[in-house]
């Protein structure tokens, strides 16, 4: 057989095979290992910490939804109930009550809600609604060795209820760190032990709330760990269909932190003008599965936030350079896809 003979009958073969996958359903041509496989789209996301009525105002966090809903973005805002000292879901004010009615429609608008606790701060007694004086504070309560899953899954389980009182459906749960020195000489206790990570109880507790339905979905994503480099999606406890994920993000915070600092507002850390560089670009870039940023509510507010044209400045980048090569999904989206195919490979299809 002649070369042209050869190379018409190769060229003839893959026009076949490539009308057969388009009419079977199968990923093409990544399925069949081409030499040229069809670019896996990165998945992106965020989360915005500390989100309150008591930062900003009510408005502001309805301004910051209605942008994510123009704009077909996704991620992730967290709901501290008992911020203020006693749980909002009971007896709110006007301005309490505004920003709960935000928080139900936060779903729709592509964001998740995680409970970052209850307070942010010390343990709260649900039974008289507040947190007493003295108690350990919660994030730190998430890494004692002797708690047990009981203990856990009763307090989770008392803020999930205060949750379904105000008429919110959490999906996850943020760690709320802290910096106040009783905390931070008690992790280092804790690590010059050997402790150096969430009880294992805890995903225990979060899984069984889970199964019981307690949670949105059947999958809850959780933020701990962070890395630009070392990052990864975690699997800390699962039965069947249901399970329980670290999804580490691997892009940090340039939109003002808590300090609401302008000396910490860097778009370009996310995305040049060019769309060349920057840490999404380079994700994307390098085929990264998923890029996912963390911010805090008190840079990130519309209101007074110093980061929030900044926000919108990274957005309108990513639309115009990366849209073709970028799927916009809410963390708790990006962990039940992940499950139920048992890896990355539902990005085939998107």
């Amino acid at each position: 057989m002649t070369k042209a003979k050869q190379g018409f009958t190769r060229r003839r073969f893959l026009r076949l095979l490539a009308a057969s996958v388009a009419t079977s359903g199968l990923p093409w041509p990544h399925a069949y290992g081409s030499e040229n496989p069809r670019r896996r789209k990165t998945l992106l996301s965020f989360y915005c910490d500390d989100t309150s009525p008591y930062v900003a105002g009510a408005k502001a966090f309805h301004t910051f939804l209605d942008f994510c809903a123009e704009q077909q973005i996704a991620g992730e805002s967290s709901c501290i109930l008992g911020m203020n000292g006693h749980s909002m879901a009971r007896k709110p004010n006007e301005q309490e009550q505004a920003f709960l009615s935000q928080v139900q429609r936060a779903w729709k608008c592509g964001i998740d809600s995680h409970l970052e606790l209850m307070t942010h701060h010390g343990l709260f007694d649900f039974q008289v609604d507040r947190e007493p004086d003295g108690v350990v504070h919660e994030g730190l309560w998430l890494y004692e060795p002797a708690i047990t899953e009981d203990q856990y899954g009763r307090y989770l389980g008392n803020i999930l209820a205060e949750g379904e009182r105000a008429g919110i459906k959490f999906t996850g749960l943020t760690w709320p760190g802290c910096g106040c020195s009783a905390c931070q000489k008690r992790y280092a206790e804790l690590r010059a032990s050997g402790h150096s990570k969430p009880n294992p109880a805890l995903w225990q507790a979060l899984l069984n709330l889970a199964k019981q339905g307690k949670f949105r979905g059947r999958t809850v994503p959780c933020f701990f760990d962070s890395s630009e480099t070392e990052y990864g999606l975690h699997r800390k406890a699962s039965d069947g269909q249901w399970a329980v994920f670290d999804l580490m993000p691997n892009a940090m915070d340039h939109f003002g932190i808590w300090e609401n600092n302008p000396n910490r507002v860097n778009p370009d850390y996310y995305i040049s003008a060019d769309g060349k560089s920057g840490a999404i670009a380079r994700h994307v870039q390098a085929g990264s599965p998923y890029c996912v940023w963390y911010s805090h509510w008190q840079g990130l507010n519309p209101a007074k936030g110093v980061g929030w044209r900044a926000f919108t400045t990274v957005v309108g980048r990513i639309r115009k350079h990366l849209g073709d090569r970028v799927v916009w999904m809410r963390p708790s989206d990006i962990t039940s896809r992940y499950h139920q195919a048992g890896g990355w490979d539902f990005r085939d299809n998107m």
